[in-house]
């Protein structure tokens, strides 16, 4: 064995693979115990998440995918690097695994969302309170709820590695999913925080932008974070609704005012959160708003009736 990297360093049969937006960030491992990639990115971004991987792994083939959630930006390519290796074995958490076999895209969040996700073929599941062996080490698979009822994160003990997805990234976490639904779930966050301290990291892999070693202002920000939506959900379902409208123009691109509200007001998500917390505008309203607020920090612009990305 190798001797334990040094903070912000990885072991040698590890490689991140960091995105852009609309795809997670993976984590390709090789081994005897095959080649494996955790999260696998937007389904629009497939073609280069299949060039990345061949890229890193020559001729050896892709054996495992692991999703620690499914949301589309994290398994949005299993579909397609399972058309490339055919053998290859995608693993998900346990508590959609019927809804994958099944293939249910709204009870898998996709048709709420107003996104894409190719259908894939599951083999496994990921028990929390097991492990898994990745580049032929034990990485402990735990439980994550929060930004996802079912999502988990990887940690090898060793090193102090650890894949937190979405749970916590440098500066806060995703937005909390299941409060859009009207389930109460920030105190699940604020139990992710609290196991992620426990487990006290060296260095994180997120979901979303670089790795990084200050998991103890890390923790900071997504507690203050958090302690902010506790105190006005309004605001955190405002922030929800921003997210999801950047989300879609980062996949158009651009975009015409009569184009996106009308995939607005077909986003199921997007009119609970309209119907529940802001029905004092008309969707039309809302959405204008909304796009503004987006305008105003420079995530979108607007230009002869179109809305581009920024």
């Amino acid at each position: 064995m190798s001797r334990v990297p040094l903070a912000g360093a990885l072991w040698p049969e590890m490689t991140v693979l960091e995105r852009g937006w609309l795809s997670a960030n993976g984590v390709l491992f090789t081994g005897a115990d095959g080649a494996a990639l955790v999260d696998s990115g937007y389904c629009t971004h497939a073609e280069q998440t299949l060039d990345l991987v061949r890229s890193a792994l020559g001729p050896q083939p892709l054996a495992r995918i692991l999703n620690t959630h499914l949301h589309s930006d994290h398994c949005g390519g299993n579909a397609a690097l399972q058309a490339a290796w055919p053998d290859l074995q995608a693993h998900v958490a346990p508590g959609q695994a019927a809804q994958v076999r099944d293939w249910d895209a709204q009870a898998l969040g996709y048709g709420p969302t107003g996104q894409q996700c190719p259908r894939f073929r599951i083999d496994g599941v990921l028990t929390p309170g097991s492990e898994v062996s990745l580049g032929e080490r034990p990485w402990q698979i735990h439980a994550a709820p929060g930004h996802d009822t079912h999502s988990v994160v990887l940690f090898e003990p060793e090193a102090r590695l650890l894949i937190s997805a979405d749970a916590l990234w440098e500066k806060g976490f995703g937005v909390v999913f299941p409060e859009l639904d009207g389930e109460h779930a920030f105190a699940e966050v604020g139990a992710t925080l609290d196991l992620i301290e426990r487990l006290a990291p060296v260095t994180v892999i997120p979901g979303h932008g670089p790795m990084f070693c200050n998991v103890a202002g890390a923790l900071a920000t997504a507690r203050a974070r958090l302690d902010g939506f506790v105190q006005s959900p309004l605001r955190h379902a405002r922030h929800a609704a921003k997210v999801l409208i950047k989300f879609k123009l980062l996949e158009w691109q651009r975009i015409d005012a009569h184009a996106l509200q009308a995939w607005t007001e077909a986003t199921p998500y997007l009119m609970q959160l309209h119907a529940r917390h802001f029905a004092q505008a008309t969707p039309s309203e809302w959405t204008t708003a909304l796009v503004d607020e987006l305008i105003a920090v420079g995530a979108a612009r607007r230009e002869a009736g179109l809305l581009f990305n920024a």
